[in-house]
């Protein structure tokens, strides 16, 4: 079963044209509808206020409100044209949706109704006010939705022809590959990589050859492989892994340990949302 409904969050990385572009083509090779989401988060007039008041005149805050949505209204009619004549081009199926409110919660709600979300990662030094930098982990957690992260540096003009999955045996690893199976049944090469596998840990004694077979089943042509690495390394490794096979996809479970382990201790997870260099595909 593929992807029949395609979300993509109209931000960043995934409102440039190339990558609207990678959005239209997930959608035309999935036979998926796509819908396209702008979002127009309210702006924090705390920020307007005068200094040791905490307040401005009515008449200040109707005009900056008007100003502000005028201007994400105008930035909205230029990515809503290119993401119509790209999904014209592609003859796809798709809907365009322009929403107040904020990013997060807008997202998850909208996530809700489609297969997969694809959304921008977020770059830290020069990441948008509010809530857009908490959105593609919120689409992965409370979004119950697999989201496929576009990196804000490079251009992807297509995703899953050469695939790495992180396998570790965990619930998140194991419903992130399930989830990218639509991908994977179209990919010419998948690579199943177990980072610090444990012995006994699988049925087979080769790390990775048992969900390996479990994918040859759905007609996926899998390599099982494994390495060594310490456990603050982990997302380096599987970077540097991805970067060596030349993958156009990454697939990797969502937040493995606690979201405040990850926060503190950081991890996989926080390291690939940061310094990924290849589209993601992550679910929790």
């Amino acid at each position: 079963m593929g992807f029949k409904d395609i979300l993509v969050t109209l931000a960043g990385a995934t409102a440039s044209e190339s990558g609207i572009g990678l959005a239209v083509e997930l959608a035309r090779s999935q036979g998926a509808h796509l819908v396209g989401l702008f979002i127009i988060e309210p702006l924090d007039l705390s920020v307007y206020s005068a200094p040791g008041t905490g307040f401005m005149a009515v008449d200040v805050i109707q005009e900056i409100e008007e100003q502000h949505r005028k201007t994400a209204q105008a930035a909205a009619s230029k990515i809503e044209a290119t993401f119509r004549a790209a999904c014209s081009r592609a003859g796809i199926s798709h809907e365009w949706r322009l929403a107040e409110g904020g990013p997060s919660e807008v997202g998850v709600l909208h996530a809700h109704y489609a297969d997969i979300a694809i959304t921008a990662q977020i770059d830290l030094d020069n990441s948008p006010p509010g809530g857009w930098a908490r959105l593609p982990e919120q689409l992965g957690l409370p979004g119950g939705r697999p989201v496929l992260i576009v990196p804000y540096a490079g251009r992807f003009d297509a995703v899953g022809r050469r695939v790495l999955v992180a396998w570790n045996r965990t619930r998140e690893s194991a419903r992130a590959l399930n989830d990218a199976l639509p991908l994977l049944e179209r990919a010419s090469q998948v690579t199943v990589l177990s980072v610090n596998p444990r012995r006994g840990e699988d049925a087979n004694e080769l790390p990775g050859a048992d969900i390996a077979l479990h994918l040859a089943r759905h007609g996926v042509k899998a390599e099982a492989a494994s390495t060594v690495a310490d456990d603050i390394d982990v997302g380096n490794v599987l970077l540097s892994r991805a970067a060596d096979l030349g993958a156009d996809l990454m697939v990797m479970g969502c937040y493995g340990h606690s979201r405040m382990r990850e926060l503190i201790l950081g991890g996989a997870t926080r390291e690939v949302l940061r310094h990924m260099t290849v589209p993601v595909l992550m679910s929790h």
